[in-house]
């Protein structure tokens, strides 16, 4: 490129490339904010060197956080959260089981979930059991169990073949 400045870039930048990467930008982009912000720096094999070591620190912390999801999901599957709600005729909830009162029913179990990883698209409205996925990482989903019961206890009356 003619009129052009190669620079390693330091972080990710959208639109532009990841840690690592050589770019060409504009002289002017160069000087007045990727290198004031550090977040590039001129090519030089220190430079390649440094990133690389930087690159594979990220990686690694990379693979450990999906082995704590991967660990998560597997603990996930062994448990089944129970939840009392008021019913009606038909099993039929007043309300519904939302995101909050399940991750509450998590925290009571040893499971520490956001609401965002809960991926409910409406809530839960009668009596059974149930499957509701978790996003615990980018690459990682589980399936959490959840059976709701009416407040004393008892579950769904089984259904009647006609």
């Amino acid at each position: 490129m003619a009129n052009s400045v190669e620079l390693i870039l330091l972080e990710d930048i959208k639109d532009l490339g990841s840690i690592g990467d050589q770019v060409h930008v504009s002289p002017g982009y160069a000087r007045n904010y990727l290198l004031p912000l550090k977040k590039a720096e001129p090519v030089t094999k220190a430079a390649l060197k440094r990133i690389e070591k930087k690159k594979l620190q990220l990686q690694k912390e990379h693979e450990e956080r999906v082995a704590v999801a991967k660990a998560m999901a597997e603990k996930m599957a062994q448990v089944q959260l129970v939840i009392k709600a008021q019913s009606g005729e038909n099993d039929k909830l007043f309300g519904s089981v939302n995101a909050a009162q399940i991750i509450e029913a998590a925290k009571a179990e040893g499971l520490e979930l956001d609401k965002d990883s809960i991926l409910l698209k409406e809530g839960i409205r009668e009596l059974g059991s149930f499957e509701v996925d978790v996003r615990l990482h980018a690459e990682v989903e589980g399936k959490l169990k959840v059976k709701v019961v009416r407040m004393d206890g008892t579950e769904a009356e089984p259904k009647k073949a006609e």
